[in-house]
Order: structure tokens, then C-alpha cells, then sequence
């Protein structure tokens, strides 16, 4: 029964399809799959095989006459001439003259029988790429994945490929261009080619689809019988008792020879099989935008007037440019869901946006709640970045951020904390505080600032939903923390919850309606939390209004005041236990 069909063995597909057009491109491959035994009937084989080299333009006359039996399967060691010259590794040379550049090099290891490929490390740092698992990955684009391996089934390499945008990127920059030479065949072995989907195919050559293609029906008996014959040839005047024996010049007197003849047959069945060569070129266009720093074309304009005017980013990239860029607040948001961004802030509405290109783009807040920033700081951002931010430009609305503003035109910094940096300072002030007074830890657990600052922000509040589902984020920072264990050996009853334990050891120093009162805040965030299934909930409202929040204010402020409330609420209770360890310490 045969496993496979015309259309596959003869490759009809994949003859179509050039590297030239592909996403991806092999930089070098050695694929096989192999069902079966080879001289048995139902034997199916698969091997695909691809070498390159980066031709120099001054020797693409002699790329030309490459094949795959020139970058297939060749060694890419370091070599030495007899007369001293060393040839690096990354150098291909064609009859002892380099021409070009190894992309891949193989390295194979004697010690532990591997055999390793190493992409080029130049290709690996001029485009800024990072090894993760089997891929490199390109931080500075929103870690995309540039390049990646794999591995057989004994652990050797068998591909490295990579995106042919990035490749001709690298090309361009070096101006050579890529020789590639594919070589792919297909096997199988039918009990007769009359009753096989092959029926009909005879063995030819013929040129197809920019290569050459080649047909060979046999026999198994002719593949792997026929006569054979085997000689031995001794010597018989070594004697083995001996503790040093020599042996003499060889002669017809002290040599021996045997000869063995014979014929392998019956091996019943057909081999059908198919090969496939192409050589192709892999041109770049001249333009080389990541590793070059070439002029990119296709950056987005952007919204500077009232009228909606616009400019292009390459207009606004001048330090002198003398305009503010608005954007919707949620650019904020989805920068943050790229990984590698994070959120600062400098002053009570203004921070710093930092992404992995390593820049951070310093941005303010106006009345209108939209997000202000000088405009050349935005073409300067990797372009993808930029087309983020594009997405979110609108006309200018609300005026320049007065902070921002302050800090552009007259270099001050504006004397206000955002109430984000408030509630981080005042938790480790709390931590610290309490620690000193009772000796315990307050939290079982620390939290990453830098990540937890993505969700707990102002930004995160855009509607009544996401308000309470940024409380939730606040008492995980919080009270969720609170070391319960630790803390019931503080108090009578133990069986308290975080918030009332920790209102129970304060009341025991302040009164126990002074620390009701102290703690009003944190209770109403807590009972904020489950309000995101029911926003609609009266309750909910009555916990918005012990959390000192004011709904007339946007949604962007009222998640500001929340955060401010809940960490000035903190504060005031690290005052309380520092006055506790303040006269302690005083007897």
C-alpha cells in the first residue's frame, strides 16, 4: 500500500515556492525524515537541504556557478595556508579566495559527538538581537522573533533561518547579497509502479520552476544488489610472543591474501524518487533602517494644530521644534502591554514612559486628561513605537500640561509627588515603622514596584468597572499582603481578618474610634473590590464615598484620588507607629 501521492513525491508544491518571496529563509538546513527500511517495500524518505553564503557584489560573477554542492554540506572552520595566511571562520572562500561571509558556521564536537551551528555573532549584535530558548528576538521592536533553530531528534542542528525583512536589513548594510542553493528529495519504495499512484513516471531530467528536477525509477535489486567482492591482505612474519617485535620490509614471502566474490539479490519492489536543485539570489533594496540608521520613509504624521494639521515625524524630529503632541490617555495603557515597558513618575502629573529601545519619553497630564508630549521626543522612538503613539494623537485639547510645561520651558521641576510614588513611599515607610515597634514583618511577601506600577495608575481607571477593579489591585498590594499569622499574636482575637487586625493593633495604642477612622479609607477600597460584578450596587457607592473618592471628577482622577487616599491612609499609620517607637526609644 503506498503512504504517499504523485503530487508529493514529485514536489509539485514546493518547486514553486523561492526563498526569494518567503517570510522566512533558511540560512542553513538538514532535514531528514525516514520511515521504514530503506530496502523494504513501504519505505518513504524526505531530506531537505539548504546552503548560503553572503556573496561580495565584486564576486557575484562566481556566486553565479554556485551550487549546492558548494554551500551544502561545506566546513566552515578557520584555516591556515602553507604560507601562514589564516583564513577566520566567517570568510567563504571558492578555490582559495574569499568572496563572501558565512552566516552560519559549524562547529562540530569531537569530545561529545555534537554538531553545533552558530548563527554570525556580527548579524546577532548589528541587529540588536537576544537569545531566548531556540529563537533570537529583537528587544528594541517589541522582542520580535528575527531568527530560530532546530534541533534532530540526537540533538544536533538541522535548521537556523530567519526573517528575510531583518536579513536584507543586514544585507544592505554590508552590501553583499545571499547566495541560497536547495537541494530536496522524496523516496519511496512501491511493491510495483503499474499499481502505484506513480504508474506511468519514468526516470528524466528536466528544468522546473527556476531549477532542475530529476526523476529516477529503479529496482530495489539494482540499488542495493549486485556482485561484490572482499580481499585480505596479512602479514606472517610478526611474532606475537615477542616484547618488542618489528616488522621488515613487506615481501611475497611474508604476506598472505584471500579473496571473497559473491552476488546480493532478491530484493523485491521499486525505488521511485525525485530531486529537486535550485540556486537563488536574495537581493536587499539599498536600505538598511536597523542596522544602518538609513532614513525610514514610512514613519506616521502627526496631529500639531487645532485644525488637525499635520506633520511628519520626519519634520518634528528637531530638538527646536517648539510643539506638544496630545494623545488619548489609553496610549499609556497599551504601551505598558508591550513587554519590557514600565511607567515613572517625576511629579504629581508628569512621568516617563520607558520602552526597550532605552529610551524613556517624558509626558504630562492636563485638566482635560490627555496626555502631552513634547514632539520631537516621539520621533525619536523605534518606528513601531511611533505608530502606537500615532494611533492615539488628536487635536490639541485642554492646553500643555502646567508641570510639563514648567519643566520644558524654564527646566524646573514642579514641587508635587504623584499620588503613585505616595502610596509606594508610604508602604515601606509603614513596613519599616511597624517592624521597629513589634519586631514582625507586616507583609508576607514582597512585590515588584516596577511591574505592579503597570496596573496600579491612574491610567488604569477608565470607567466605573475598571475604578473598582483598580481597588482590587490595591488591596493586593495591601491588605492581601498583611502577615495575618504574625499579627494574630498581636491581639485577644484570632480570628480577625487583615484590615481589622491591623485597626485592632493601632486602636490599642490611639483608641479604637480614632483607628476606625484612621483606616477608613483602606475599608472602603476593600469594599470596593467586589464591585466590579455589580458597579450598579448601592453599596458600592457608600464604599466609593468612605474611600473619600468624588464621582463628579473623570474617571482619571477619581482612580488619582484613590491611589492618593490609600497611600496618604498609610502614611498617617506609619506616623502613628513611628510616634509608638519614638517614645519607646525615650523610656
Amino acid at each position: 500500500m503506498c503512504k504517499k501521492n504523485k503530487d508529493w513525491l514529485l514536489q509539485t508544491s514546493e518547486t514553486r515556492r523561492v526563498y526569494s518571496n518567503a517570510t522566512w529563509v533558511p540560512l542553513r538546513a538538514s532535514q531528514s525524515f525516514e520511515e521504514g527500511d530503506a530496502k523494504e517495500i513501504g519505505f518513504i524518505e524526505e531530506y531537505l537541504g539548504v546552503g548560503t553564503a553572503a556573496i561580495f557584489p565584486e564576486h557575484k560573477n562566481i556566486g553565479d556557478r554556485l551550487d549546492f554542492s558548494d554551500l551544502g554540506g561545506h566546513r566552515t572552520d578557520p584555516y591556515v595556508h602553507s604560507d601562514g595566511r589564516y583564513i577566520p571562520i566567517d570568510h567563504y572562500q571558492f578555490n582559495d579566495e574569499t568572496i563572501g561571509v558565512e552566516l552560519v558556521f559549524e562547529y562540530f564536537q569531537p569530545l561529545i559527538g555534537k554538531r553545533e551551528w552558530i548563527l554570525n555573532p556580527d548579524l546577532v549584535v548589528a541587529l540588536n538581537l537576544v537569545k531566548e530558548g531556540n529563537s533570537w528576538v529583537r528587544p528594541i521592536e517589541n522582542f520580535t522573533e528575527v531568527a530560530r533553530e532546530k534541533f534532530d531528534s540526537e540533538g544536533n542542528h538541522c535548521l537556523i533561518e530567519i526573517k528575510r525583512e531583518f536579513l536584507m536589513d543586514y544585507l544592505a548594510a554590508r552590501n553583499l547579497s545571499l547566495r541560497v542553493a536547495m537541494f530536496r528529495q522524496r523516496v519511496e519504495n512501491v511493491r510495483s509502479l503499474k499499481e502505484s499512484p506513480y504508474n506511468g513516471l519514468v526516470s528524466l531530467e528536466e528544468a522546473r520552476d527556476g531549477g532542475r528536477v530529476e526523476q529516477i525509477i529503479r529496482s530495489l535489486d539494482s540499488v542495493y544488489g549486485g556482485s561484490f567482492a572482499t580481499f585480505r591482505v596479512g602479514r606472517t612474519d610478526v611474532d606475537g610472543e615477542e616484547d618488542a617485535p618489528v616488522m621488515g620490509p613487506e615481501t611475497n614471502d611474508n604476506t598472505e591474501s584471500e579473496e571473497t566474490r559473491g552476488l546480493i539479490s532478491g530484493y523485491k519492489g521499486v525505488r521511485v524518487e525525485s530531486q529537486f536543485r535550485r540556486e537563488e539570489w536574495i537581493e536587499h533594496k539599498s536600505s538598511s533602517i536597523r542596522v544602518r540608521g538609513d532614513a525610514n520613509t514610512e514613519l506616521p504624521a502627526f496631529i500639531v494644530e487645532t485644525d488637525g494639521k499635520r506633520m511628519s515625524s520626519a519634520e518634528l524630529n528637531d530638538e527646536d521644534i517648539g510643539r506638544w503632541l496630545f494623545f488619548r490617555p489609553e496610549v499609556i495603557n497599551h504601551l505598558l502591554d508591550h513587554r519590557g515597558f514600565t511607567l515613572q513618575w517625576y511629579t504629581a502629573e508628569t512621568g516617563g514612559i520607558c520602552s526597550t529601545s532605552g529610551r524613556a519619553t517624558h509626558f504630562g497630564i492636563n485638566d482635560a486628561d490627555l496626555v502631552s508630549v513634547y514632539a520631537c521626543d516621539v520621533p525619536r522612538l523605534e518606528p513601531w513605537e511611533q505608530a502606537i503613539w500615532a494611533a492615539h494623537n488628536i487635536v490639541p485639547e485642554g492646553k500643555v500640561s502646567k508641570e510639563l510645561l514648567l519643566a520644558h520651558t524654564r527646566g524646573k521641576v514642579a514641587d508635587s509627588s504623584a499620588a503613585e510614588n505616595l502610596l509606594f513611599e508610604s508602604l515601606v515607610k509603614l513596613e519599616q515603622a511597624f517592624f521597629e515597634v513589634h519586631n514582625i514583618p507586616l507583609f508576607n511577601h514582597q512585590i515588584n514596584e516596577i511591574e505592579t506600577l503597570k496596573v496600579v495608575s491612574r491610567f488604569s481607571s477608565r470607567d466605573k468597572p475598571s475604578l473598582l477593579r483598580l481597588a482590587k489591585e490595591l488591596v493586593r498590594v495591601f491588605s492581601d499582603r498583611i502577615n495575618i499569622q504574625a499579627l494574630r499574636t498581636l491581639v485577644s482575637n484570632k480570628e480577625l481578618g487583615s484590615i481589622k487586625l491591623l485597626e485592632d493593633i493601632v486602636g490599642q495604642k490611639i483608641g479604637k474610634a480614632e483607628a476606625r477612622k484612621l483606616l477608613g479609607v483602606i475599608v472602603g477600597v476593600y469594599d470596593m473590590r467586589n464591585g466590579d460584578a455589580h458597579p450598579t450596587s448601592s453599596k458600592i457607592d457608600d464604599a466609593i464615598q468612605l474611600a473619600g473618592i468624588s464621582q463628579d471628577l473623570s474617571y482619571i482622577k477619581q482612580g488619582e484620588q484613590m491611589i492618593y487616599n490609600y497611600g496618604q491612609a498609610i502614611r498617617n499609620i506609619a506616623e502613628h507607629f513611628i510616634e509608638m517607637h519614638q517614645k519607646v526609644a525615650k523610656g
